[in-house]
């Protein structure tokens, strides 16, 4: 069924009686033309190998339910302001999947181009941020060095007299923003399986079976699943799922943390994040404001947080807006990420043939999700990297090729 004003206006004087599901509940098949393993960047993955090349005999394959892991648990934050041409190219290219997402999708994945503020606190970090500005402007992306007076404009609670790090100006870029996360599920998983893939719920992977060096399928605990080709976006479950195939991959898994308030009247209006310590901000459509800071620095599988995190991002944040301390947390959840060790992704084809890697989002899995959804399809369609993402193959960490993105290497507390 096409959602549409007419469609909605129909159903309503029917009682809502003739809406169908959104996706089928699928079974899954003997075999395919290729499986996904990841029902995140997996979807995307799904719908560009059915639109864009015509291969529909999918499966994705998820082991809880759609939206259960980092696609679900996240601070719903796009933006493309990075230096680095590598990734410059690749997260402005997601910026603009974005924003004709929910036409294309016929999905409203509530795209909300507030504009983020990178706030700065001293001339040296104003001369970084400047640095980033040029380069991004360079490349064709949009950005604004926003002096003291200009910020105090947009964000007019923040501390500016009596601040332990005041206030010196911001780096904006006006197309940021945010999207609904799960309507990023939904939107994908509706659009996959009206081109005829097949998502499969609670069915976990368990082991693969090679032969030759070639991949023949995946073992779950749904049974065997055939597949010549098989893709892996299963973030920070990576490298477990990986060395069931043997891979001994460069990332580490980490917990972030994600927190939100309670409803409040419209306080702030941009994305917003604290330039002398890491947290960042926006408010959601339901009053909320949702925020979030740093990993918790040790390596886990577990999808939750511990104490001296909170604490430390609860200080960024009063830090920047001292109103805050009245709010009352309402709930908080965690994400698992895939740390890599130069801070950027990994796209790329493995020792294993037909096995494909895409993984080491660090903090920015979810504002990829378009892009890399696209650019994996191509990989596994082509068997080879499309232009965007040839700087994130493999091969990089031993040709030296790092794409360091904040300079802070392997010391994943600092990425």
């Amino acid at each position: 069924m096409r959602y549409s004003a007419f469609a909605l206006l129909k159903n309503g004087l029917a009682g809502n009686r003739g809406w169908t599901p959104a996706w089928r509940k699928a079974e899954p098949k003997p075999g395919y033309d290729a499986i996904i393993v990841g029902g995140g960047h997996g979807l995307a993955t799904a719908y560009y190998l059915a639109k864009e090349h015509g291969i529909t005999d999918v499966a994705v394959l998820e082991k809880s339910y759609l939206g259960s892991g980092n696609i679900g648990r996240n601070t719903t934050i796009i933006r493309s302001n990075y230096l680095l041409p590598g990734n410059t190219a690749f997260y402005e290219r997601s910026m603009k999947l974005w924003e004709g997402l929910s036409q294309e999708l016929n999905f409203n994945t509530m795209v909300s181009q507030r504009g983020i503020l990178n706030v700065f606190h001293s001339d040296p970090q104003r001369n970084a941020y400047a640095r980033r500005g040029n380069a991004m402007r360079l490349a064709g992306v949009d950005a604004e060095l926003l002096n003291r007076d200009q910020v105090r404009d947009y964000l007019p609670f923040a501390d500016f007299d009596n601040a332990r790090f005041p206030i010196r100006g911001a780096l904006m870029q006006p197309r940021g923003g945010t999207v609904r996360h799960d309507a990023v599920v939904w939107g994908y998983a509706r659009a996959a399986d009206e081109r005829g893939v097949d998502i499969i719920e609670n069915c976990e992977v368990t082991g693969f079976r090679i032969e030759g060096g070639r991949v023949k399928g995946v073992e779950t605990t749904r049974g065997y699943i055939g597949a010549p080709k098989v893709g892996l976006a299963v973030a920070g479950s990576t490298s477990r799922v990986g060395a069931l195939a043997g891979l001994r991959l460069p990332i580490e898994a980490h917990v972030i943390q994600a927190f939100v308030t309670e409803g409040i009247k419209p306080l702030i209006d941009h994305v917003v994040t604290f330039g002398a310590g890491h947290f960042y901000v926006s408010q959601s459509d339901k009053g909320g404001l949702v925020f979030g800071g740093d990993i918790d620095g040790y390596n886990s599988y577990a999808q939750r947080g511990n104490l001296p995190v909170v604490e430390d991002v609860t200080e960024g944040g009063l830090a920047l807006f001292p109103n805050l301390a009245r709010l009352r947390v309402l709930r908080s959840w965690a994400g698992l990420l895939d740390m890599s060790m130069d801070g950027s992704p990994i796209f790329d084809k493995t020792d294993v043939a037909g096995l494909y890697l895409n993984c080491g989002w660090c903090y920015g899995g979810f504002k990829a999700t378009p892009a890399s959804g696209e650019a994996f399809a191509h990989l596994i369609a082509k068997d080879e990297p499309s232009d965007l993402i040839r700087p994130y193959r493999l091969d990089r960490y031993r040709q030296g090729a790092v794409l360091d993105e904040k300079g802070m290497g392997a010391q994943t507390n600092l990425h």
